[in-house]
């Protein structure tokens, strides 16, 4: 029974919705959030001054 249940859900290469793949769609996820993080956390003029 166990088995049967753990092939229930969306393979990696499924479309998901807007035809992305599911294993796309959480690279997009993944991409989003570190943009989102580095946007939180922009460098300071000090940081940039110097390189």
């Amino acid at each position: 029974m166990f088995l049967l249940l753990s092939a229930c859900g969306p393979a990696p290469t499924d479309p998901g919705p807007g035809g992305v793949s599911v294993e796309d769609a959480e690279a997009l996820d993944q991409a989003a959030a570190r943009l989102e993080e580095e946007q939180s956390n922009p460098p300071t003029l000090s940081d940039q001054v110097g390189k």
